[in-house]
Protein backbone atom coordinates (compact mmCIF):
# COMPACT_ATOMS: atom_id res chain seq x y z
CA UNK A 1 0.00 0.00 0.00
CA UNK A 2 2.81 2.51 1.11
CA UNK A 3 4.54 1.97 -2.41
CA UNK A 4 1.18 2.53 -4.26
CA UNK A 5 1.19 5.83 -2.49
CA UNK A 6 4.51 6.68 -2.94
CA UNK A 7 4.00 5.74 -7.21
CA UNK A 8 1.44 8.40 -7.44
CA UNK A 9 2.77 10.80 -5.99
CA UNK A 10 4.50 13.69 -8.24
CA UNK A 11 8.31 13.67 -7.86
CA UNK A 12 10.01 16.86 -8.48
CA UNK A 13 11.82 17.61 -11.21
CA UNK A 14 15.43 18.86 -11.39
CA UNK A 15 14.46 22.49 -12.20
CA UNK A 16 12.07 22.13 -9.26
CA UNK A 17 14.66 20.89 -7.24
CA UNK A 18 17.16 23.93 -8.24
CA UNK A 19 14.31 26.09 -7.94
CA UNK A 20 13.49 25.54 -4.03
CA UNK A 21 17.11 25.45 -3.43
CA UNK A 22 16.94 29.15 -3.97
CA UNK A 23 13.75 29.93 -3.45
CA UNK A 24 12.02 27.70 -0.85
CA UNK A 25 8.83 29.19 -0.72
CA UNK A 26 8.49 29.35 -5.01
CA UNK A 27 9.69 25.61 -4.64
CA UNK A 28 7.23 24.54 -2.12
CA UNK A 29 4.32 26.79 -4.47
CA UNK A 30 5.83 24.56 -7.58
CA UNK A 31 5.48 20.99 -5.86
CA UNK A 32 1.65 21.47 -4.55
CA UNK A 33 1.03 22.48 -8.58
CA UNK A 34 2.65 19.23 -9.61
CA UNK A 35 0.96 17.05 -6.86
CA UNK A 36 -2.65 18.69 -8.05
CA UNK A 37 -1.32 17.22 -11.83
CA UNK A 38 -1.68 13.86 -10.78
CA UNK A 39 -4.19 11.35 -11.93
CA UNK A 40 -7.86 11.10 -10.18
CA UNK A 41 -8.91 7.88 -12.19
CA UNK A 42 -6.60 5.01 -11.21
CA UNK A 43 -7.66 3.65 -14.16
CA UNK A 44 -5.70 5.91 -16.27
CA UNK A 45 -2.22 5.23 -14.08
CA UNK A 46 0.31 4.06 -16.58
CA UNK A 47 2.12 2.66 -13.68
CA UNK A 48 1.06 -1.54 -14.81
CA UNK A 49 2.45 -1.07 -17.96
CA UNK A 50 -0.67 -1.23 -19.90
CA UNK A 51 -0.39 0.39 -23.45
CA UNK A 52 -3.00 0.49 -25.73
CA UNK A 53 -2.84 -0.25 -29.09
CA UNK A 54 -2.88 2.68 -31.34
CA UNK A 55 -4.20 5.39 -28.44
CA UNK A 56 -6.58 8.57 -29.87
CA UNK A 57 -7.16 6.28 -33.74
CA UNK A 58 -9.84 6.98 -35.59
CA UNK A 59 -12.96 4.72 -36.26
CA UNK A 60 -11.28 4.57 -39.96
CA UNK A 61 -8.22 4.34 -39.06
CA UNK A 62 -8.95 1.37 -36.19
CA UNK A 63 -10.77 -0.31 -39.08
CA UNK A 64 -8.38 0.03 -41.66
CA UNK A 65 -5.80 -1.71 -39.43
CA UNK A 66 -7.86 -4.78 -38.05
CA UNK A 67 -11.11 -5.16 -39.50
CA UNK A 68 -9.90 -7.45 -42.05
CA UNK A 69 -7.64 -10.33 -39.78
CA UNK A 70 -10.82 -9.85 -37.28
CA UNK A 71 -13.56 -10.82 -40.24
CA UNK A 72 -11.75 -14.10 -41.31
CA UNK A 73 -10.60 -14.94 -37.92
CA UNK A 74 -14.80 -14.53 -37.01
CA UNK A 75 -15.88 -16.64 -40.20
CA UNK A 76 -13.75 -19.33 -39.31
CA UNK A 77 -15.21 -19.41 -35.72
CA UNK A 78 -18.76 -19.20 -36.61
CA UNK A 79 -17.40 -22.39 -39.45
CA UNK A 80 -15.47 -24.85 -36.79
CA UNK A 81 -16.80 -23.82 -33.15
CA UNK A 82 -20.05 -25.63 -32.62
CA UNK A 83 -20.81 -23.20 -29.25
CA UNK A 84 -20.20 -19.92 -31.60
CA UNK A 85 -22.46 -21.82 -34.12
CA UNK A 86 -25.00 -21.89 -31.48
CA UNK A 87 -24.72 -18.47 -30.29
CA UNK A 88 -25.74 -17.00 -33.67
CA UNK A 89 -27.87 -18.99 -34.49
CA UNK A 90 -29.77 -18.26 -31.02
CA UNK A 91 -29.14 -14.72 -31.34
CA UNK A 92 -30.65 -14.59 -34.74
CA UNK A 93 -33.57 -16.67 -33.97
CA UNK A 94 -34.63 -14.08 -31.49
CA UNK A 95 -33.51 -10.82 -33.81
CA UNK A 96 -35.09 -12.06 -36.83
CA UNK A 97 -37.13 -15.48 -36.64
CA UNK A 98 -39.35 -15.94 -39.38
CA UNK A 99 -39.04 -12.43 -40.34
CA UNK A 100 -39.33 -8.83 -39.46
CA UNK A 101 -42.77 -8.11 -41.58
CA UNK A 102 -43.78 -4.92 -42.49
CA UNK A 103 -47.40 -3.64 -41.55
CA UNK A 104 -49.01 -2.10 -44.66
CA UNK A 105 -51.55 1.22 -43.99
CA UNK A 106 -53.12 0.32 -47.72
CA UNK A 107 -54.46 -2.99 -48.13
CA UNK A 108 -53.47 -2.59 -52.20
CA UNK A 109 -49.85 -2.44 -51.05
CA UNK A 110 -50.13 -5.08 -48.62
CA UNK A 111 -51.63 -7.42 -51.23
CA UNK A 112 -48.52 -6.28 -53.64
CA UNK A 113 -45.73 -6.67 -50.91
CA UNK A 114 -47.19 -10.60 -50.59
CA UNK A 115 -46.72 -11.12 -54.03
CA UNK A 116 -43.31 -9.75 -54.22
CA UNK A 117 -41.78 -11.28 -51.07
CA UNK A 118 -41.05 -14.55 -53.12
CA UNK A 119 -39.23 -12.56 -55.69
CA UNK A 120 -37.47 -10.30 -53.76
CA UNK A 121 -33.52 -12.33 -54.50
CA UNK A 122 -31.55 -11.31 -57.10
CA UNK A 123 -30.00 -15.01 -57.25
CA UNK A 124 -33.70 -16.87 -56.52
CA UNK A 125 -32.50 -18.58 -53.60
CA UNK A 126 -34.58 -16.59 -51.53
CA UNK A 127 -37.50 -14.91 -50.27
CA UNK A 128 -37.47 -11.70 -48.77
CA UNK A 129 -37.32 -12.80 -44.74
CA UNK A 130 -35.06 -15.56 -46.07
CA UNK A 131 -32.45 -12.44 -46.81
CA UNK A 132 -33.52 -10.42 -43.97
CA UNK A 133 -31.96 -13.38 -42.02
CA UNK A 134 -29.20 -13.69 -43.83
CA UNK A 135 -27.97 -10.15 -44.30
CA UNK A 136 -28.12 -10.19 -40.34
CA UNK A 137 -26.18 -13.24 -39.97
CA UNK A 138 -23.64 -11.55 -42.26
CA UNK A 139 -23.19 -8.17 -40.40
CA UNK A 140 -22.89 -10.32 -36.70
CA UNK A 141 -20.07 -12.45 -38.44
CA UNK A 142 -18.60 -10.02 -40.76
CA UNK A 143 -19.65 -6.61 -39.36
CA UNK A 144 -20.72 -5.18 -42.02
CA UNK A 145 -23.17 -6.29 -45.29
CA UNK A 146 -23.64 -4.62 -48.83
CA UNK A 147 -27.13 -4.87 -50.20
CA UNK A 148 -27.67 -3.58 -53.82
CA UNK A 149 -30.63 -2.44 -55.37
CA UNK A 150 -31.43 -3.95 -59.04
CA UNK A 151 -34.69 -2.70 -61.11
CA UNK A 152 -36.00 -5.90 -63.58
CA UNK A 153 -39.30 -5.90 -65.30
CA UNK A 154 -41.27 -9.06 -63.98
CA UNK A 155 -44.64 -8.20 -64.98
CA UNK A 156 -47.50 -7.10 -62.92
CA UNK A 157 -44.61 -7.92 -59.65
CA UNK A 158 -42.83 -5.13 -57.86
CA UNK A 159 -39.78 -4.94 -60.26
CA UNK A 160 -37.53 -4.74 -57.80
CA UNK A 161 -34.80 -7.45 -56.87
CA UNK A 162 -31.97 -7.15 -54.06
CA UNK A 163 -28.42 -8.63 -53.86
CA UNK A 164 -26.30 -9.46 -50.83
CA UNK A 165 -23.12 -9.04 -50.78
CA UNK A 166 -20.10 -9.38 -48.69
CA UNK A 167 -18.14 -6.54 -47.47
CA UNK A 168 -15.21 -8.11 -48.85
CA UNK A 169 -17.20 -6.53 -52.61
CA UNK A 170 -16.07 -3.03 -51.53
CA UNK A 171 -12.14 -2.06 -52.46
CA UNK A 172 -10.87 -0.79 -49.28
CA UNK A 173 -8.01 -0.06 -51.00
CA UNK A 174 -9.46 2.97 -53.23
CA UNK A 175 -8.52 6.56 -51.59
CA UNK A 176 -7.56 9.69 -53.34
CA UNK A 177 -9.17 13.00 -53.51
CA UNK A 178 -11.41 14.27 -56.32
CA UNK A 179 -12.69 17.68 -58.04
CA UNK A 180 -15.00 19.41 -56.69
CA UNK A 181 -14.06 18.61 -52.76
CA UNK A 182 -15.21 15.01 -52.95
CA UNK A 183 -12.86 11.89 -51.54
CA UNK A 184 -12.68 8.29 -51.30
CA UNK A 185 -11.43 6.70 -48.33
CA UNK A 186 -11.60 3.00 -48.12
CA UNK A 187 -13.93 2.35 -51.16
CA UNK A 188 -16.70 4.89 -49.80
CA UNK A 189 -16.93 8.44 -52.41
CA UNK A 190 -17.81 11.49 -49.84
CA UNK A 191 -18.97 15.02 -50.98
CA UNK A 192 -17.35 18.01 -49.49
CA UNK A 193 -20.47 18.05 -46.57
CA UNK A 194 -19.45 14.43 -45.45
CA UNK A 195 -22.39 12.65 -47.18
CA UNK A 196 -21.80 9.21 -49.13
CA UNK A 197 -22.75 9.81 -52.82
CA UNK A 198 -20.79 6.55 -54.14
CA UNK A 199 -19.43 3.32 -53.56
CA UNK A 200 -16.81 1.18 -55.60
CA UNK A 201 -17.24 -2.34 -56.05
CA UNK A 202 -15.56 -5.71 -57.89
CA UNK A 203 -18.26 -7.35 -60.06
CA UNK A 204 -16.51 -10.48 -58.40
CA UNK A 205 -15.46 -11.66 -55.11
CA UNK A 206 -12.15 -10.96 -54.27
CA UNK A 207 -11.72 -14.18 -52.89
CA UNK A 208 -12.23 -16.23 -56.27
CA UNK A 209 -8.48 -16.52 -56.97
CA UNK A 210 -7.64 -17.15 -60.58
CA UNK A 211 -10.98 -16.45 -61.98
CA UNK A 212 -10.73 -12.94 -62.55
CA UNK A 213 -9.76 -13.45 -66.40
CA UNK A 214 -13.45 -15.36 -67.03
CA UNK A 215 -15.22 -12.00 -68.50
CA UNK A 216 -14.33 -10.12 -65.74
CA UNK A 217 -12.02 -6.93 -65.12
CA UNK A 218 -11.02 -7.40 -61.60
CA UNK A 219 -11.26 -3.64 -60.93
CA UNK A 220 -13.65 -2.05 -58.77
CA UNK A 221 -16.60 0.56 -60.56
CA UNK A 222 -18.32 3.46 -58.98
CA UNK A 223 -21.83 2.44 -57.89
CA UNK A 224 -24.62 5.55 -56.91
CA UNK A 225 -24.42 5.60 -52.88
CA UNK A 226 -28.75 5.67 -53.49
CA UNK A 227 -28.06 1.82 -54.57
CA UNK A 228 -26.69 0.34 -52.00
CA UNK A 229 -27.59 -0.17 -48.55
CA UNK A 230 -24.33 -0.23 -46.01
CA UNK A 231 -25.65 -1.98 -43.40
CA UNK A 232 -23.42 -2.26 -40.25
CA UNK A 233 -23.88 -1.04 -36.57
CA UNK A 234 -22.21 1.87 -36.10
CA UNK A 235 -21.34 1.92 -32.58
CA UNK A 236 -18.62 4.90 -32.54
CA UNK A 237 -18.96 8.59 -33.63
CA UNK A 238 -18.12 9.24 -37.26
CA UNK A 239 -18.18 5.07 -37.85
CA UNK A 240 -18.01 4.48 -41.67
CA UNK A 241 -18.16 0.37 -41.84
CA UNK A 242 -18.86 -2.48 -39.08
CA UNK A 243 -16.31 -4.74 -37.29
CA UNK A 244 -17.75 -8.27 -36.41
CA UNK A 245 -19.81 -9.09 -33.21
CA UNK A 246 -17.34 -11.60 -32.25
CA UNK A 247 -14.40 -9.35 -32.18
CA UNK A 248 -14.58 -9.32 -28.32
CA UNK A 249 -14.54 -13.10 -27.76
CA UNK A 250 -12.04 -14.03 -30.50
CA UNK A 251 -9.17 -14.19 -28.35
CA UNK A 252 -10.91 -16.13 -25.47
CA UNK A 253 -12.57 -18.56 -28.08
CA UNK A 254 -9.13 -19.21 -29.17
CA UNK A 255 -7.51 -19.42 -25.66
CA UNK A 256 -10.15 -22.19 -24.56
CA UNK A 257 -9.64 -24.78 -27.99
CA UNK A 258 -6.18 -24.54 -27.18
CA UNK A 259 -6.11 -25.56 -23.79
CA UNK A 260 -8.89 -28.56 -24.66
CA UNK A 261 -6.37 -29.49 -27.25
CA UNK A 262 -3.74 -29.51 -24.93
CA UNK A 263 -5.99 -31.66 -22.57
CA UNK A 264 -6.71 -34.21 -25.52
CA UNK A 265 -2.91 -34.60 -26.29
CA UNK A 266 -2.34 -34.91 -22.65
CA UNK A 267 -5.13 -37.64 -22.10
CA UNK A 268 -4.36 -39.82 -25.52
CA UNK A 269 -0.75 -39.87 -23.63
CA UNK A 270 -2.41 -41.07 -20.09
CA UNK A 271 -4.40 -43.36 -22.38
CA UNK A 272 -1.03 -45.81 -22.96
CA UNK A 273 -1.10 -47.32 -19.95
CA UNK A 274 2.52 -48.12 -18.42
CA UNK A 275 4.14 -50.96 -16.27
CA UNK A 276 6.93 -51.08 -14.17
CA UNK A 277 8.38 -54.72 -12.99
CA UNK A 278 11.02 -57.09 -11.95
CA UNK A 279 12.90 -59.65 -13.66
CA UNK A 280 13.85 -62.27 -11.79
CA UNK A 281 17.68 -62.91 -11.65
CA UNK A 282 17.38 -66.77 -11.88
CA UNK A 283 15.84 -66.87 -15.54
CA UNK A 284 18.72 -64.33 -17.09
CA UNK A 285 18.35 -61.29 -17.49
CA UNK A 286 16.34 -60.88 -20.39
CA UNK A 287 17.98 -60.38 -24.17
CA UNK A 288 18.84 -56.61 -25.11
CA UNK A 289 17.53 -55.27 -28.39
CA UNK A 290 20.03 -54.16 -30.03
CA UNK A 291 20.83 -50.64 -32.27
CA UNK A 292 20.95 -52.63 -35.52
CA UNK A 293 16.99 -53.25 -34.90
CA UNK A 294 15.90 -49.67 -34.42
CA UNK A 295 15.36 -50.03 -30.96
CA UNK A 296 17.02 -47.87 -27.84
CA UNK A 297 19.22 -50.74 -25.97
CA UNK A 298 18.07 -51.44 -22.61
CA UNK A 299 14.53 -51.25 -22.97
CA UNK A 300 12.03 -53.81 -23.95
CA UNK A 301 8.52 -53.46 -25.64
CA UNK A 302 5.95 -56.07 -24.06
CA UNK A 303 3.30 -54.62 -27.21
CA UNK A 304 0.04 -53.20 -26.24
CA UNK A 305 -1.87 -54.42 -23.10
CA UNK A 306 -5.63 -55.01 -23.83
CA UNK A 307 -8.16 -53.38 -22.44
CA UNK A 308 -10.32 -55.30 -20.25
CA UNK A 309 -8.13 -58.33 -20.93
CA UNK A 310 -6.30 -60.50 -18.40
CA UNK A 311 -2.15 -60.27 -19.95
CA UNK A 312 0.48 -63.05 -18.93
CA UNK A 313 3.16 -61.38 -17.88
CA UNK A 314 6.59 -62.43 -19.87
CA UNK A 315 8.73 -65.00 -17.86
CA UNK A 316 10.81 -63.84 -15.47
CA UNK A 317 8.56 -60.94 -14.83
CA UNK A 318 7.55 -60.17 -11.13
CA UNK A 319 5.89 -57.90 -9.10
CA UNK A 320 4.12 -55.56 -11.93
CA UNK A 321 2.72 -51.88 -11.07
CA UNK A 322 0.34 -50.64 -13.72
CA UNK A 323 0.83 -46.36 -13.50
CA UNK A 324 -3.06 -45.56 -13.92
CA UNK A 325 -3.38 -42.12 -15.35
CA UNK A 326 -5.22 -39.10 -12.85
CA UNK A 327 -7.17 -36.61 -14.38
CA UNK A 328 -5.91 -32.89 -13.65
CA UNK A 329 -8.45 -31.12 -11.28
CA UNK A 330 -9.91 -27.87 -12.62
CA UNK A 331 -10.32 -28.84 -16.25
CA UNK A 332 -14.62 -28.49 -16.20
CA UNK A 333 -14.46 -25.85 -14.14
CA UNK A 334 -12.00 -23.68 -16.33
CA UNK A 335 -13.96 -24.43 -19.35
CA UNK A 336 -17.35 -23.62 -18.42
CA UNK A 337 -16.20 -20.15 -16.48
CA UNK A 338 -14.81 -19.42 -19.85
CA UNK A 339 -17.68 -20.44 -22.29
CA UNK A 340 -19.39 -17.97 -19.75
CA UNK A 341 -17.66 -15.15 -20.27
CA UNK A 342 -17.63 -15.67 -24.06
CA UNK A 343 -21.43 -15.91 -23.93
CA UNK A 344 -21.27 -12.91 -22.09
CA UNK A 345 -19.01 -11.45 -24.70
CA UNK A 346 -20.96 -11.94 -27.42
CA UNK A 347 -24.61 -11.17 -25.93
CA UNK A 348 -25.82 -14.70 -25.94
CA UNK A 349 -27.26 -16.65 -22.44
CA UNK A 350 -25.00 -18.96 -21.78
CA UNK A 351 -27.43 -22.18 -21.79
CA UNK A 352 -28.85 -21.01 -25.37
CA UNK A 353 -24.97 -21.58 -26.48
CA UNK A 354 -23.43 -24.25 -24.75
CA UNK A 355 -27.21 -26.78 -24.24
CA UNK A 356 -25.58 -26.57 -20.20
CA UNK A 357 -28.78 -26.52 -18.47
CA UNK A 358 -27.71 -27.68 -15.15
CA UNK A 359 -27.50 -24.29 -13.01
CA UNK A 360 -30.73 -23.45 -14.29
CA UNK A 361 -33.98 -22.59 -12.59
CA UNK A 362 -37.41 -21.36 -13.73
CA UNK A 363 -36.82 -18.28 -12.03
CA UNK A 364 -32.89 -17.62 -13.20
CA UNK A 365 -34.09 -18.60 -16.79
CA UNK A 366 -36.79 -15.57 -16.80
CA UNK A 367 -34.66 -12.60 -15.27
CA UNK A 368 -31.50 -13.79 -18.11
CA UNK A 369 -34.52 -14.19 -20.78
CA UNK A 370 -35.87 -10.94 -19.78
CA UNK A 371 -32.29 -9.15 -20.07
CA UNK A 372 -31.52 -11.18 -23.45
CA UNK A 373 -35.26 -9.71 -25.07
CA UNK A 374 -34.65 -6.19 -24.09
CA UNK A 375 -31.11 -6.34 -25.73
CA UNK A 376 -32.55 -8.16 -29.11
CA UNK A 377 -35.47 -5.38 -29.33
CA UNK A 378 -33.17 -2.75 -28.64
CA UNK A 379 -30.67 -3.98 -31.45
CA UNK A 380 -33.82 -4.51 -33.45
CA UNK A 381 -35.00 -1.00 -33.29
CA UNK A 382 -31.99 0.24 -33.32
CA UNK A 383 -30.08 -1.02 -36.53
CA UNK A 384 -32.07 -3.99 -37.91
CA UNK A 385 -35.57 -1.82 -38.62
CA UNK A 386 -33.77 1.46 -39.53
CA UNK A 387 -30.94 0.29 -41.12
CA UNK A 388 -32.20 -2.63 -43.23
CA UNK A 389 -36.33 -2.69 -43.38
CA UNK A 390 -36.82 1.08 -44.04
CA UNK A 391 -34.67 1.59 -46.47
CA UNK A 392 -35.71 -1.58 -48.15
CA UNK A 393 -39.47 -0.52 -48.04
CA UNK A 394 -38.28 3.02 -49.67
CA UNK A 395 -36.79 1.01 -52.68
CA UNK A 396 -40.01 -0.90 -53.26
CA UNK A 397 -42.70 1.78 -52.66
CA UNK A 398 -40.70 3.11 -55.44
CA UNK A 399 -40.21 0.50 -57.47
CA UNK A 400 -43.84 -0.29 -57.30
CA UNK A 401 -45.00 3.47 -58.46
CA UNK A 402 -43.09 2.41 -61.77
CA UNK A 403 -45.30 -0.58 -62.19
CA UNK A 404 -48.60 1.40 -60.70
CA UNK A 405 -49.03 4.27 -58.75
CA UNK A 406 -48.81 4.05 -55.74
CA UNK A 407 -52.06 6.06 -53.47
CA UNK A 408 -51.28 9.41 -52.75
CA UNK A 409 -50.42 9.91 -49.38
CA UNK A 410 -49.43 5.97 -49.36
CA UNK A 411 -46.62 5.71 -46.25
CA UNK A 412 -44.10 3.74 -44.88
CA UNK A 413 -45.13 1.08 -42.98
CA UNK A 414 -44.46 -0.16 -39.76
CA UNK A 415 -42.37 -3.23 -38.24
CA UNK A 416 -43.78 -6.32 -36.62
CA UNK A 417 -41.34 -8.14 -34.77
CA UNK A 418 -40.98 -12.28 -34.41
CA UNK A 419 -42.55 -13.80 -31.32
CA UNK A 420 -41.12 -14.43 -28.17
CA UNK A 421 -41.42 -18.32 -26.73
CA UNK A 422 -41.95 -18.22 -23.10
CA UNK A 423 -41.89 -20.99 -20.28
CA UNK A 424 -45.06 -20.35 -19.86
CA UNK A 425 -47.36 -19.91 -22.55
CA UNK A 426 -50.77 -19.83 -20.67
CA UNK A 427 -49.66 -16.94 -18.67
CA UNK A 428 -48.66 -15.13 -21.84
CA UNK A 429 -51.66 -15.91 -23.31
CA UNK A 430 -53.66 -14.42 -20.71
CA UNK A 431 -51.43 -11.95 -20.48
CA UNK A 432 -52.05 -10.94 -24.42
CA UNK A 433 -56.00 -11.17 -23.92
CA UNK A 434 -55.82 -8.73 -20.92
CA UNK A 435 -53.38 -6.01 -22.64
CA UNK A 436 -56.23 -6.39 -25.73
CA UNK A 437 -59.07 -6.19 -23.29
CA UNK A 438 -57.27 -2.75 -22.18
CA UNK A 439 -56.25 -1.34 -25.07
CA UNK A 440 -52.69 -1.62 -24.43
CA UNK A 441 -52.52 -3.73 -27.76
CA UNK A 442 -54.33 -4.63 -31.22
CA UNK A 443 -55.67 -8.45 -31.99
CA UNK A 444 -53.76 -7.92 -34.95
CA UNK A 445 -50.48 -7.03 -33.61
CA UNK A 446 -50.57 -9.73 -31.21
CA UNK A 447 -51.31 -12.27 -34.12
CA UNK A 448 -48.21 -11.01 -36.19
CA UNK A 449 -46.25 -11.44 -32.99
CA UNK A 450 -47.23 -14.80 -33.20
CA UNK A 451 -45.74 -15.19 -36.42
CA UNK A 452 -49.06 -14.99 -38.84
CA UNK A 453 -50.11 -12.92 -41.02
CA UNK A 454 -53.56 -11.18 -39.68
CA UNK A 455 -55.45 -10.77 -42.59
CA UNK A 456 -54.96 -14.49 -43.66
CA UNK A 457 -56.01 -15.67 -39.94
CA UNK A 458 -59.16 -13.50 -40.28
CA UNK A 459 -60.02 -14.78 -43.59
CA UNK A 460 -59.07 -18.41 -41.64
CA UNK A 461 -61.25 -17.84 -38.76
CA UNK A 462 -64.15 -16.46 -41.16
CA UNK A 463 -64.58 -19.48 -43.42
CA UNK A 464 -64.69 -21.83 -40.11
CA UNK A 465 -67.21 -19.56 -38.75
CA UNK A 466 -69.34 -20.17 -41.46
CA UNK A 467 -68.45 -24.13 -41.96
CA UNK A 468 -69.78 -24.28 -38.33
CA UNK A 469 -72.79 -22.40 -38.45
CA UNK A 470 -73.60 -24.16 -41.80
CA UNK A 471 -73.35 -27.38 -40.20
CA UNK A 472 -74.85 -26.63 -36.70
CA UNK A 473 -71.55 -26.59 -34.64
CA UNK A 474 -71.56 -22.94 -33.72
CA UNK A 475 -74.28 -22.56 -31.13
CA UNK A 476 -72.69 -25.45 -29.05
CA UNK A 477 -69.43 -23.92 -29.79
CA UNK A 478 -70.85 -20.11 -28.65
CA UNK A 479 -72.44 -22.43 -25.42
CA UNK A 480 -68.60 -23.12 -24.91
CA UNK A 481 -67.36 -20.31 -25.23
CA UNK A 482 -69.99 -18.50 -22.29
CA UNK A 483 -72.18 -16.76 -24.96
CA UNK A 484 -75.39 -16.66 -22.74
CA UNK A 485 -77.58 -17.05 -25.35
CA UNK A 486 -76.16 -18.64 -28.04
CA UNK A 487 -78.81 -18.72 -30.62
CA UNK A 488 -79.16 -14.64 -30.42
CA UNK A 489 -74.87 -14.46 -30.60
CA UNK A 490 -75.46 -16.89 -34.07
CA UNK A 491 -78.29 -14.61 -35.21
CA UNK A 492 -76.05 -12.09 -35.39
CA UNK A 493 -73.28 -13.05 -36.54
CA UNK A 494 -75.57 -14.33 -39.89
CA UNK A 495 -76.96 -11.20 -40.21
CA UNK A 496 -80.13 -11.49 -38.28
CA UNK A 497 -81.22 -14.91 -39.49
CA UNK A 498 -81.38 -17.82 -38.29
CA UNK A 499 -81.21 -21.55 -38.78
Amino acid sequence: MQRRTIARRALPTLVDRVVGYFSPAQGVRRQVAREMLVRAYEGASRADGWRVKRAGASPTADHAADAREVRVRARSLAQNVPNVVSAVGAVLAARVGQGIVPVWTDEGLAKRWREWVSHADYDGLLDFYGLQYKAERTRDVDGAVLIRKHIQRMGSTVPLKLQLLEIDFLDVERNGVLAGGREIIQGIEYDKRGQRTAYYLFDRHPGDTGMWTLGRSGSSKRVPAEEVIHHFDPLRAGQQDGFSRLAPIIPKVRDLHTYGDSELQRKQLESRMGVLAEMESSGGPPPLPSEAEGQQPGLMDLGELAGGGIVGLPPGMTNPTFIEPKAVPGFGDYMKGGWKEVAAGYGCPYELMTGDMTEVNFSSSRVRMNQFRSEVESEQWRVTVPRLCAPIARWWLAAADLVATVPAGASEPDWSTPKWSSPNPVQDVASDLSAIKGGLQSISETIRRRGYDPEAVYAELEKDLQRLSERGILPLLAALWGAQNPIDLVAQMEGGGTK
